[in-house]
Protein backbone atom coordinates (compact mmCIF):
# COMPACT_ATOMS: atom_id res chain seq x y z
CA UNK A 1 0.00 0.00 0.00
CA UNK A 2 1.32 3.72 -0.73
CA UNK A 3 1.83 5.52 2.07
CA UNK A 4 0.89 9.41 2.36
CA UNK A 5 2.09 11.91 4.80
CA UNK A 6 -0.05 14.57 5.66
CA UNK A 7 1.08 17.52 8.42
CA UNK A 8 -0.25 20.81 7.64
CA UNK A 9 -0.69 24.18 9.56
CA UNK A 10 -3.11 25.28 6.58
CA UNK A 11 -6.00 22.80 6.72
CA UNK A 12 -7.62 24.14 4.06
CA UNK A 13 -8.43 21.36 1.34
CA UNK A 14 -6.71 18.89 3.29
CA UNK A 15 -10.19 16.66 3.89
CA UNK A 16 -10.91 16.56 0.43
CA UNK A 17 -7.48 15.73 -0.71
CA UNK A 18 -7.23 13.09 2.04
CA UNK A 19 -10.01 11.28 1.01
CA UNK A 20 -8.78 11.54 -2.41
CA UNK A 21 -5.45 9.31 -1.77
CA UNK A 22 -7.73 7.18 0.46
CA UNK A 23 -10.05 6.15 -2.42
CA UNK A 24 -6.45 5.81 -4.36
CA UNK A 25 -5.48 3.02 -2.06
CA UNK A 26 -2.96 5.37 -0.07
CA UNK A 27 -2.69 4.65 3.81
CA UNK A 28 -2.69 8.24 5.79
CA UNK A 29 0.46 9.23 8.41
CA UNK A 30 -0.05 12.25 10.27
CA UNK A 31 0.81 14.55 13.08
CA UNK A 32 -1.14 16.22 16.16
CA UNK A 33 -3.17 18.51 14.75
CA UNK A 34 -3.85 16.85 11.35
CA UNK A 35 -4.09 13.98 12.60
CA UNK A 36 -6.86 14.75 14.86
CA UNK A 37 -8.54 16.31 11.84
CA UNK A 38 -8.79 13.69 9.98
CA UNK A 39 -9.77 11.08 12.54
CA UNK A 40 -12.62 13.38 13.30
CA UNK A 41 -13.62 13.33 10.01
CA UNK A 42 -13.78 10.10 10.19
CA UNK A 43 -10.60 9.28 8.33
CA UNK A 44 -8.36 5.94 9.11
CA UNK A 45 -4.98 7.78 10.17
CA UNK A 46 -1.74 6.31 11.37
CA UNK A 47 0.29 8.80 13.67
CA UNK A 48 3.34 9.88 13.69
CA UNK A 49 3.99 8.18 17.04
CA UNK A 50 2.60 4.80 15.75
CA UNK A 51 4.95 4.82 12.67
CA UNK A 52 8.53 5.89 15.32
CA UNK A 53 7.51 4.04 18.45
CA UNK A 54 7.92 7.51 19.94
CA UNK A 55 5.72 9.94 21.44
CA UNK A 56 5.16 13.47 20.21
CA UNK A 57 7.75 15.21 23.04
CA UNK A 58 9.02 18.87 24.42
CA UNK A 59 5.92 20.39 23.35
CA UNK A 60 4.98 19.08 20.19
CA UNK A 61 9.15 20.26 18.91
CA UNK A 62 10.22 16.44 17.95
CA UNK A 63 7.76 14.42 16.22
CA UNK A 64 8.83 13.86 12.56
CA UNK A 65 12.62 13.87 13.40
CA UNK A 66 13.61 10.45 13.04
CA UNK A 67 14.87 7.73 10.74
CA UNK A 68 12.00 6.16 10.40
CA UNK A 69 10.06 8.75 8.93
CA UNK A 70 13.18 10.01 6.98
CA UNK A 71 14.74 6.77 5.62
CA UNK A 72 10.73 6.68 3.87
CA UNK A 73 10.80 9.63 2.61
CA UNK A 74 15.08 9.94 1.18
CA UNK A 75 15.57 6.48 0.18
CA UNK A 76 15.50 5.73 -3.48
CA UNK A 77 13.66 3.27 -5.15
CA UNK A 78 16.56 2.78 -7.79
CA UNK A 79 19.01 2.44 -5.19
CA UNK A 80 19.17 -1.14 -3.83
CA UNK A 81 21.10 -0.60 -1.10
CA UNK A 82 18.53 2.21 0.03
CA UNK A 83 15.57 -0.38 -0.30
CA UNK A 84 17.64 -3.23 1.76
CA UNK A 85 18.30 -0.67 4.29
CA UNK A 86 14.97 0.47 4.63
CA UNK A 87 13.89 -3.37 4.81
CA UNK A 88 16.40 -4.01 7.40
CA UNK A 89 15.45 -1.22 9.50
CA UNK A 90 11.58 -1.94 9.33
CA UNK A 91 11.19 1.40 7.76
CA UNK A 92 7.63 2.08 5.39
CA UNK A 93 8.75 3.80 2.27
CA UNK A 94 6.91 7.27 1.63
CA UNK A 95 5.24 7.87 -1.71
CA UNK A 96 3.46 11.58 -1.36
CA UNK A 97 4.39 14.27 1.42
CA UNK A 98 1.82 17.11 2.07
CA UNK A 99 2.97 19.46 4.21
CA UNK A 100 3.14 23.15 4.75
CA UNK A 101 4.71 25.39 7.28
CA UNK A 102 3.88 26.95 10.97
CA UNK A 103 2.28 30.38 10.50
CA UNK A 104 5.49 32.27 11.50
CA UNK A 105 4.61 35.28 9.49
CA UNK A 106 0.85 35.49 10.87
CA UNK A 107 2.15 35.84 14.36
CA UNK A 108 4.79 37.79 14.09
CA UNK A 109 2.27 40.27 12.79
CA UNK A 110 0.31 40.13 16.02
CA UNK A 111 0.97 43.09 18.39
CA UNK A 112 2.69 42.53 21.57
CA UNK A 113 3.58 38.96 20.43
CA UNK A 114 6.22 37.75 22.68
CA UNK A 115 9.47 36.43 21.41
CA UNK A 116 9.48 33.08 22.99
CA UNK A 117 5.94 32.65 20.98
CA UNK A 118 7.51 33.88 17.86
CA UNK A 119 10.26 31.58 18.24
CA UNK A 120 7.95 28.51 19.24
CA UNK A 121 6.38 29.45 15.49
CA UNK A 122 9.58 28.60 13.78
CA UNK A 123 9.04 25.20 12.13
CA UNK A 124 11.55 22.62 12.40
CA UNK A 125 10.55 19.39 11.40
CA UNK A 126 8.23 20.63 8.81
CA UNK A 127 11.34 22.34 6.64
CA UNK A 128 12.65 18.93 7.17
CA UNK A 129 10.39 17.26 5.48
CA UNK A 130 9.64 19.64 2.36
CA UNK A 131 13.42 19.55 1.56
CA UNK A 132 14.04 15.92 1.96
CA UNK A 133 10.48 14.52 -0.34
CA UNK A 134 12.06 17.48 -2.39
CA UNK A 135 15.69 16.11 -2.77
CA UNK A 136 13.82 12.87 -3.29
CA UNK A 137 11.60 14.63 -6.17
CA UNK A 138 11.80 11.64 -8.74
CA UNK A 139 10.78 9.08 -5.48
CA UNK A 140 8.49 11.01 -3.68
CA UNK A 141 5.30 13.77 -4.31
CA UNK A 142 6.19 17.16 -2.48
CA UNK A 143 2.86 18.96 -1.89
CA UNK A 144 3.21 22.70 -0.20
CA UNK A 145 0.56 24.55 -1.60
CA UNK A 146 -3.19 23.64 -1.29
CA UNK A 147 -4.25 24.80 -4.86
CA UNK A 148 -2.10 21.54 -6.28
CA UNK A 149 -4.34 19.46 -4.57
CA UNK A 150 -6.53 18.69 -7.25
CA UNK A 151 -3.45 18.48 -9.63
CA UNK A 152 -2.00 15.85 -7.60
CA UNK A 153 -5.17 13.13 -7.60
CA UNK A 154 -4.91 13.80 -10.80
CA UNK A 155 -1.64 12.97 -11.65
CA UNK A 156 -2.24 10.13 -9.32
CA UNK A 157 -4.66 8.77 -11.59
CA UNK A 158 -2.10 7.62 -14.12
CA UNK A 159 1.88 8.18 -13.46
CA UNK A 160 2.98 10.90 -12.36
CA UNK A 161 5.43 12.70 -15.19
CA UNK A 162 8.87 13.96 -14.26
CA UNK A 163 7.78 17.27 -15.39
CA UNK A 164 5.15 17.62 -12.64
CA UNK A 165 7.50 16.35 -10.31
CA UNK A 166 9.78 18.84 -10.92
CA UNK A 167 7.77 21.73 -10.75
CA UNK A 168 6.35 20.38 -7.38
CA UNK A 169 10.17 19.98 -6.28
CA UNK A 170 10.94 24.16 -7.01
CA UNK A 171 7.66 24.88 -5.80
CA UNK A 172 8.70 22.81 -2.06
CA UNK A 173 12.53 24.91 -2.01
CA UNK A 174 10.34 27.73 -2.44
CA UNK A 175 8.41 27.92 0.26
CA UNK A 176 11.08 26.91 2.83
CA UNK A 177 13.21 29.13 1.02
CA UNK A 178 10.47 31.79 1.46
CA UNK A 179 9.87 30.77 5.05
CA UNK A 180 13.74 31.31 6.05
CA UNK A 181 13.70 34.97 4.70
CA UNK A 182 10.64 35.82 6.49
CA UNK A 183 12.06 34.94 9.90
CA UNK A 184 15.13 36.61 9.08
CA UNK A 185 13.31 39.62 8.26
CA UNK A 186 11.33 39.47 10.93
CA UNK A 187 14.10 39.23 13.45
CA UNK A 188 16.18 41.57 11.89
CA UNK A 189 13.13 44.20 12.80
CA UNK A 190 12.73 43.28 16.24
CA UNK A 191 13.97 44.56 19.30
CA UNK A 192 13.93 42.31 22.53
CA UNK A 193 13.23 44.20 25.87
CA UNK A 194 12.67 41.35 28.42
CA UNK A 195 10.71 38.84 27.06
CA UNK A 196 8.73 40.61 24.61
CA UNK A 197 9.06 42.37 21.24
CA UNK A 198 9.51 45.54 20.61
CA UNK A 199 7.52 47.87 17.69
CA UNK A 200 7.31 51.53 17.25
CA UNK A 201 4.04 52.58 17.76
CA UNK A 202 3.30 55.18 14.60
CA UNK A 203 2.34 58.98 15.72
CA UNK A 204 3.25 58.44 19.42
CA UNK A 205 4.34 61.86 19.79
CA UNK A 206 8.15 60.83 18.74
CA UNK A 207 10.06 60.54 15.19
CA UNK A 208 10.12 57.87 13.76
CA UNK A 209 13.42 55.16 13.84
CA UNK A 210 15.68 55.59 11.15
CA UNK A 211 18.77 52.55 12.10
CA UNK A 212 18.54 49.93 9.95
CA UNK A 213 20.65 47.02 9.74
CA UNK A 214 23.13 47.15 5.94
CA UNK A 215 23.81 43.05 6.74
CA UNK A 216 26.81 41.46 4.60
CA UNK A 217 24.40 39.25 2.49
CA UNK A 218 20.58 39.72 1.77
CA UNK A 219 18.44 36.85 1.09
CA UNK A 220 16.04 37.64 -1.43
CA UNK A 221 12.63 35.84 -1.22
CA UNK A 222 9.67 37.54 -2.04
CA UNK A 223 5.90 36.61 -2.02
CA UNK A 224 3.61 37.92 -4.91
CA UNK A 225 1.05 40.09 -3.29
CA UNK A 226 -0.69 41.11 -6.57
CA UNK A 227 -0.29 41.61 -10.29
CA UNK A 228 -0.67 45.00 -10.91
CA UNK A 229 -2.82 47.00 -13.74
CA UNK A 230 0.60 47.54 -15.68
CA UNK A 231 3.66 48.49 -15.09
CA UNK A 232 5.27 52.18 -15.96
CA UNK A 233 3.70 51.72 -19.01
CA UNK A 234 0.17 49.60 -20.25
CA UNK A 235 2.21 47.71 -22.46
CA UNK A 236 3.95 46.61 -19.33
CA UNK A 237 3.30 43.37 -17.21
CA UNK A 238 4.32 44.36 -13.66
CA UNK A 239 3.52 42.70 -10.04
CA UNK A 240 4.07 43.36 -6.52
CA UNK A 241 6.21 41.37 -4.16
CA UNK A 242 6.62 41.81 -0.48
CA UNK A 243 8.05 40.59 2.14
CA UNK A 244 5.33 38.23 4.25
CA UNK A 245 5.58 40.35 7.65
CA UNK A 246 3.62 43.77 8.02
CA UNK A 247 7.56 44.82 9.43
CA UNK A 248 8.53 45.67 5.95
CA UNK A 249 7.39 48.44 4.89
CA UNK A 250 4.79 48.30 1.57
CA UNK A 251 4.81 44.25 1.96
CA UNK A 252 2.24 45.45 4.87
CA UNK A 253 -0.19 47.51 2.78
CA UNK A 254 -3.44 46.60 2.67
CA UNK A 255 -5.97 47.97 -0.25
CA UNK A 256 -9.20 48.95 1.30
CA UNK A 257 -11.06 49.60 -1.97
CA UNK A 258 -10.72 50.91 -5.57
CA UNK A 259 -9.69 50.08 -8.86
CA UNK A 260 -6.49 47.95 -8.97
CA UNK A 261 -3.09 49.54 -8.56
CA UNK A 262 -0.49 49.94 -11.18
CA UNK A 263 3.48 50.47 -10.46
CA UNK A 264 3.68 54.17 -10.93
CA UNK A 265 0.84 54.12 -8.32
CA UNK A 266 2.70 52.48 -5.99
CA UNK A 267 6.00 54.74 -6.64
CA UNK A 268 3.85 57.58 -6.18
CA UNK A 269 2.47 56.10 -2.99
CA UNK A 270 5.83 55.43 -1.63
CA UNK A 271 6.97 59.28 -2.69
CA UNK A 272 3.87 60.75 -0.82
CA UNK A 273 4.46 58.38 2.13
CA UNK A 274 8.16 59.51 2.71
CA UNK A 275 6.96 63.08 2.86
CA UNK A 276 4.06 62.40 5.28
CA UNK A 277 6.57 61.06 7.28
CA UNK A 278 8.86 63.63 8.00
CA UNK A 279 6.31 65.46 10.64
CA UNK A 280 4.73 64.82 13.56
CA UNK A 281 1.76 67.59 13.44
CA UNK A 282 -1.06 66.24 10.88
CA UNK A 283 0.48 66.52 6.95
CA UNK A 284 -0.81 65.79 3.73
CA UNK A 285 1.51 65.50 0.59
CA UNK A 286 -0.51 65.10 -2.75
CA UNK A 287 2.05 63.70 -5.48
CA UNK A 288 2.63 63.45 -9.18
CA UNK A 289 5.08 61.71 -10.69
CA UNK A 290 7.23 61.02 -7.28
CA UNK A 291 7.24 64.65 -6.76
CA UNK A 292 4.99 66.87 -4.24
CA UNK A 293 2.97 69.22 -5.96
CA UNK A 294 1.91 70.26 -2.84
CA UNK A 295 2.48 69.38 1.12
CA UNK A 296 1.41 71.36 4.15
CA UNK A 297 0.73 71.24 7.83
CA UNK A 298 -2.40 71.81 9.41
CA UNK A 299 -4.30 71.47 12.54
CA UNK A 300 -6.54 68.06 11.53
CA UNK A 301 -6.03 66.11 8.47
CA UNK A 302 -8.46 67.69 6.34
CA UNK A 303 -7.08 71.05 7.07
CA UNK A 304 -3.49 70.10 5.88
CA UNK A 305 -4.83 67.72 2.70
CA UNK A 306 -7.08 71.06 1.68
CA UNK A 307 -4.05 73.37 2.24
CA UNK A 308 -1.89 70.59 0.42
CA UNK A 309 -4.15 70.28 -2.78
CA UNK A 310 -4.35 74.56 -2.80
CA UNK A 311 -0.83 74.88 -2.95
CA UNK A 312 -1.45 73.94 -6.52
CA UNK A 313 -4.63 72.71 -7.09
CA UNK A 314 -3.98 72.23 -10.91
CA UNK A 315 -1.37 69.67 -10.48
CA UNK A 316 -3.46 67.84 -7.87
CA UNK A 317 -5.86 66.94 -9.91
CA UNK A 318 -5.18 63.49 -10.43
CA UNK A 319 -2.60 63.28 -7.70
CA UNK A 320 -1.38 60.88 -4.95
CA UNK A 321 -1.98 61.98 -1.23
CA UNK A 322 -0.75 60.47 1.54
CA UNK A 323 -1.58 61.65 5.32
CA UNK A 324 -0.12 60.79 8.32
CA UNK A 325 -2.88 60.73 10.35
CA UNK A 326 -6.13 57.94 10.09
CA UNK A 327 -9.35 59.46 7.61
CA UNK A 328 -11.62 60.56 9.34
CA UNK A 329 -14.89 61.68 8.14
CA UNK A 330 -13.99 65.36 7.53
CA UNK A 331 -10.40 64.57 5.69
CA UNK A 332 -12.23 61.90 3.45
CA UNK A 333 -15.18 64.77 2.44
CA UNK A 334 -12.44 67.05 1.60
CA UNK A 335 -10.57 64.00 -0.43
CA UNK A 336 -13.31 63.09 -2.39
CA UNK A 337 -14.47 66.92 -3.22
CA UNK A 338 -11.16 66.14 -5.70
CA UNK A 339 -10.36 64.04 -8.02
CA UNK A 340 -7.77 61.73 -6.59
CA UNK A 341 -5.86 58.21 -7.92
CA UNK A 342 -4.89 56.99 -4.47
CA UNK A 343 -4.72 58.05 -1.25
CA UNK A 344 -2.52 56.19 1.86
CA UNK A 345 -2.85 56.47 5.24
CA UNK A 346 -2.18 54.50 8.76
CA UNK A 347 -5.99 53.55 8.53
CA UNK A 348 -9.62 54.81 8.05
CA UNK A 349 -12.56 55.34 10.60
CA UNK A 350 -14.98 52.87 10.05
CA UNK A 351 -17.81 56.34 9.20
CA UNK A 352 -15.53 57.71 6.95
CA UNK A 353 -15.35 54.26 4.66
CA UNK A 354 -18.64 55.51 3.74
CA UNK A 355 -17.41 58.84 2.08
CA UNK A 356 -14.77 57.28 0.55
CA UNK A 357 -16.35 54.90 -1.10
CA UNK A 358 -18.41 57.42 -3.12
CA UNK A 359 -15.34 57.62 -5.56
CA UNK A 360 -15.42 53.61 -6.21
CA UNK A 361 -12.69 53.69 -8.56
CA UNK A 362 -10.35 55.61 -6.18
CA UNK A 363 -7.79 53.23 -4.22
CA UNK A 364 -7.16 53.26 -0.63
CA UNK A 365 -4.57 52.25 1.31
CA UNK A 366 -3.58 51.75 4.58
CA UNK A 367 -0.05 50.96 5.68
CA UNK A 368 1.26 50.86 9.10
CA UNK A 369 3.70 54.43 8.86
CA UNK A 370 6.12 52.97 11.80
CA UNK A 371 6.54 49.43 9.76
CA UNK A 372 7.47 52.02 6.78
CA UNK A 373 9.39 54.36 8.75
CA UNK A 374 11.96 51.53 9.85
CA UNK A 375 12.01 49.75 5.98
CA UNK A 376 14.93 49.64 4.57
CA UNK A 377 15.45 51.54 1.07
CA UNK A 378 16.52 48.86 -1.25
CA UNK A 379 16.69 49.54 -5.23
CA UNK A 380 17.40 47.83 -7.94
CA UNK A 381 20.02 48.78 -10.64
CA UNK A 382 20.15 46.39 -14.31
CA UNK A 383 22.11 43.06 -12.48
CA UNK A 384 22.34 44.16 -8.61
CA UNK A 385 20.41 45.97 -5.75
CA UNK A 386 21.07 48.89 -3.59
CA UNK A 387 20.35 49.57 0.25
CA UNK A 388 20.75 52.59 2.18
CA UNK A 389 18.97 53.90 5.21
CA UNK A 390 16.51 56.04 4.35
CA UNK A 391 16.74 59.70 4.20
CA UNK A 392 15.12 61.46 6.98
CA UNK A 393 15.63 65.10 8.12
CA UNK A 394 16.36 64.04 11.50
CA UNK A 395 17.92 67.77 11.90
CA UNK A 396 14.55 69.33 11.79
CA UNK A 397 12.50 67.51 14.28
CA UNK A 398 12.57 69.94 16.65
CA UNK A 399 12.15 73.97 16.35
CA UNK A 400 15.35 76.09 15.26
CA UNK A 401 16.02 79.31 16.97
CA UNK A 402 19.47 81.70 16.19
CA UNK A 403 20.33 80.63 20.19
CA UNK A 404 19.34 76.76 19.75
CA UNK A 405 20.75 75.53 16.00
CA UNK A 406 21.39 71.74 14.85
CA UNK A 407 24.91 70.74 14.67
CA UNK A 408 26.66 71.84 11.69
CA UNK A 409 24.33 74.56 11.21
CA UNK A 410 25.39 78.27 10.47
CA UNK A 411 23.80 81.67 10.08
CA UNK A 412 25.71 83.04 6.68
CA UNK A 413 24.23 86.24 6.31
CA UNK A 414 24.30 89.30 8.77
CA UNK A 415 20.96 89.25 8.91
CA UNK A 416 19.10 86.52 10.90
CA UNK A 417 16.03 85.12 9.79
CA UNK A 418 12.68 86.39 11.73
CA UNK A 419 10.44 83.98 14.12
CA UNK A 420 7.98 83.05 11.38
CA UNK A 421 10.96 82.93 9.04
CA UNK A 422 12.42 80.18 11.17
CA UNK A 423 9.27 77.79 11.06
CA UNK A 424 9.32 78.40 7.19
CA UNK A 425 12.93 77.18 6.77
CA UNK A 426 12.05 74.37 8.42
CA UNK A 427 8.80 73.14 6.75
CA UNK A 428 10.94 73.42 3.59
CA UNK A 429 13.64 72.38 4.29
CA UNK A 430 11.84 68.40 5.30
CA UNK A 431 10.28 69.09 1.90
CA UNK A 432 12.81 69.86 -0.17
CA UNK A 433 14.60 66.10 0.65
CA UNK A 434 12.02 64.21 -0.51
CA UNK A 435 11.87 66.52 -4.33
CA UNK A 436 13.95 65.14 -7.16
CA UNK A 437 17.12 67.03 -7.69
CA UNK A 438 17.89 69.42 -8.62
CA UNK A 439 15.65 71.28 -6.33
CA UNK A 440 14.58 74.63 -5.36
CA UNK A 441 11.25 75.38 -3.65
CA UNK A 442 9.03 78.05 -2.08
CA UNK A 443 6.77 77.76 0.85
CA UNK A 444 5.29 79.46 3.65
CA UNK A 445 5.22 78.13 7.50
CA UNK A 446 2.89 75.89 7.13
CA UNK A 447 2.17 74.83 3.00
CA UNK A 448 4.91 74.89 -0.50
CA UNK A 449 4.06 77.87 -2.58
CA UNK A 450 5.99 76.51 -5.40
CA UNK A 451 8.12 73.57 -6.28
CA UNK A 452 11.06 73.29 -8.90
CA UNK A 453 11.97 69.78 -9.33
CA UNK A 454 14.24 67.55 -11.31
CA UNK A 455 16.15 70.09 -13.44
CA UNK A 456 19.36 70.44 -14.88
CA UNK A 457 20.82 73.22 -12.83
CA UNK A 458 19.83 74.88 -9.50
CA UNK A 459 18.79 78.27 -11.68
CA UNK A 460 16.37 76.25 -14.20
CA UNK A 461 14.88 74.75 -10.69
CA UNK A 462 14.32 78.45 -9.09
CA UNK A 463 12.73 79.43 -12.83
CA UNK A 464 10.60 76.37 -12.61
CA UNK A 465 9.40 76.93 -9.44
CA UNK A 466 9.04 81.05 -10.20
CA UNK A 467 6.68 79.27 -13.50
CA UNK A 468 4.75 77.17 -11.30
CA UNK A 469 3.75 80.34 -8.87
CA UNK A 470 3.14 82.60 -11.65
CA UNK A 471 0.82 79.90 -13.59
CA UNK A 472 -1.09 79.73 -10.22
CA UNK A 473 -1.36 83.56 -9.87
CA UNK A 474 0.65 83.29 -6.51
CA UNK A 475 2.68 85.41 -5.38
CA UNK A 476 6.23 84.31 -3.97
CA UNK A 477 6.88 87.70 -2.20
CA UNK A 478 7.75 87.09 1.70
CA UNK A 479 7.87 83.32 0.78
CA UNK A 480 11.38 81.19 2.36
CA UNK A 481 13.38 79.41 -0.44
CA UNK A 482 15.31 75.77 0.21
CA UNK A 483 17.82 74.69 -1.55
CA UNK A 484 18.63 70.20 -1.65
CA UNK A 485 22.08 71.33 -2.53
CA UNK A 486 24.41 73.86 -2.73
CA UNK A 487 24.07 77.30 -5.02
CA UNK A 488 27.72 76.79 -7.05
CA UNK A 489 27.02 80.63 -8.26
CA UNK A 490 24.78 83.52 -7.11
CA UNK A 491 22.68 83.11 -10.06
CA UNK A 492 20.46 81.16 -8.47
CA UNK A 493 19.98 82.49 -5.60
CA UNK A 494 19.53 86.42 -7.34
CA UNK A 495 16.69 84.58 -8.84
CA UNK A 496 14.86 83.21 -5.66
CA UNK A 497 15.50 86.45 -4.42
CA UNK A 498 13.95 88.21 -7.18
CA UNK A 499 11.25 86.16 -6.74
CA UNK A 500 10.37 87.26 -3.06
CA UNK A 501 12.20 84.74 -0.59
CA UNK A 502 13.39 86.37 2.40
CA UNK A 503 15.19 83.18 4.08
CA UNK A 504 16.98 80.92 1.74
CA UNK A 505 18.33 77.51 3.35
CA UNK A 506 20.64 75.55 1.60
CA UNK A 507 23.86 73.16 2.58
CA UNK A 508 26.54 75.27 1.89
CA UNK A 509 30.38 73.98 0.90
CA UNK A 510 30.51 75.34 -2.64
CA UNK A 511 33.81 77.20 -3.07
CA UNK A 512 31.35 80.13 -4.49
CA UNK A 513 29.93 80.17 -0.96
CA UNK A 514 31.39 84.11 -0.19
CA UNK A 515 29.76 85.13 -3.35
CA UNK A 516 26.43 83.96 -2.37
CA UNK A 517 26.61 85.06 0.49
CA UNK A 518 27.46 88.82 -0.54
CA UNK A 519 24.21 88.39 -2.40
CA UNK A 520 22.53 87.50 0.44
CA UNK A 521 23.65 90.07 2.51
CA UNK A 522 23.28 92.77 -0.37
CA UNK A 523 19.93 91.76 -0.46
CA UNK A 524 18.80 91.57 3.01
CA UNK A 525 18.08 88.23 2.73
CA UNK A 526 18.77 85.50 5.71
CA UNK A 527 20.66 82.59 4.67
CA UNK A 528 20.61 79.71 7.10
CA UNK A 529 23.98 76.98 5.95
CA UNK A 530 23.07 72.89 7.15
CA UNK A 531 26.21 71.42 6.39
CA UNK A 532 24.26 68.78 5.08
CA UNK A 533 22.79 67.67 1.63
CA UNK A 534 19.56 65.71 0.83
CA UNK A 535 19.46 64.72 -2.83
CA UNK A 536 16.58 62.48 -4.16
CA UNK A 537 17.80 60.62 -7.60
Amino acid sequence: MPRALLSVSDKTGILDVARGLIARGFELVSTGGTARALADAGLAVTSVSDVTGFPEMMDGRVKTLHPLIHGGILARRDHPADLASAQQHGIGLVDVVIVNLYPFAETAKQPGVTFEALVEQIDIGGPSMVRAAAKNFRDVLIVVDPADYGRLLTALDGTPGIAFRLELMVKAFAHTGEYDSTITAALRQTRLVGDRLERPEPLAGAPFPTTVELPDAVTVSLQKIKDLRYGENPHQRAAWYGVPSTHDGFSGAAMRQGKELSYTNLLDLDAAARIALEFSEPAAVVIKHTNPCGAAIGASAAEAFLRARDADSLAAFGGIVALNRPIDVAAAEAIVSTFIEAVIAPSVDEAARAVLAKKTNMRVVTADFAALATATDVRSILGAMLSQERDVVAEARRPWTAGSLPDGFRIATKRQPTAEEWEALRFAWRICAHVKSNAVIFTNASRTLAIGAGQMSRVDAVNVAIMKAGAAGRSLAGAVAASDAFFPFRDGFDAAARAGATAVVQPGGSKNDPEVIAAADEQGVAMLFTGKRHFRH
